[in-house]
């Protein structure tokens, strides 16, 4: 079953390799057009988005490699695990996105997969450039130093 968070959203799925992978500018929450089975897929919480990406298609943003199982009791209806789905932003969003893509550098990472309090499937996108390996390294040294820092402070205590 999908996990809940403390602002009532109910996590599906999250990208926790997006954040060590990538440093985030800017979040977007957009909706997603999903099929009966998806959903109901997505509410047993059988998805993943360890590979996912967005791009941009004709104007419009489709979220790419996110994978969706199919629903058990799906039959001959089910849904194609790894296809393409369309995100749902406003016209202002996609622009901005897209001058963004266009200015090169960026990318557009999915962070979590997630039902909001009223029950619509949302995805949080994040536009982000790729971090190079020292960052990586840097990133880690600086949270290895906290967690240090906050354990001889407590056996200090």
């Amino acid at each position: 079953m999908a996990a809940k968070d403390k602002d009532d959203r109910k996590f599906v799925a999250k990208n926790r390799k997006a954040r060590h992978n990538y440093h985030i500018a800017d979040r977007f929450e957009a909706g997603i057009a999903l099929t009966g089975t998806e959903v109901k897929s997505l509410r047993q919480g059988r998805a993943s988005m360890g590979e996912a990406y967005a791009v941009e298609r004709d104007g419009e943003i489709f979220l790419i490699n996110a994978h969706i199982a199919e629903y058990d009791a799906g039959g001959r209806y089910n849904h194609a695990p790894l296809r393409a789905r369309k995100l749902l932003l406003r016209k202002r969003e996609i622009n901005k996105l897209i001058g963004n893509l266009r200015r090169g550098g960026m990318t557009m990472v999915p962070l979590s997969l997630y039902f909001n309090e009223r029950g619509r499937a949302k995805i949080e996108l994040a536009l982000a450039t790729g971090k190079r390996k020292y960052d990586k390294r840097a990133t880690e040294k600086d949270r290895d130093w906290k967690r240090d820092k906050a354990r001889l402070l407590r056996a200090r205590n």
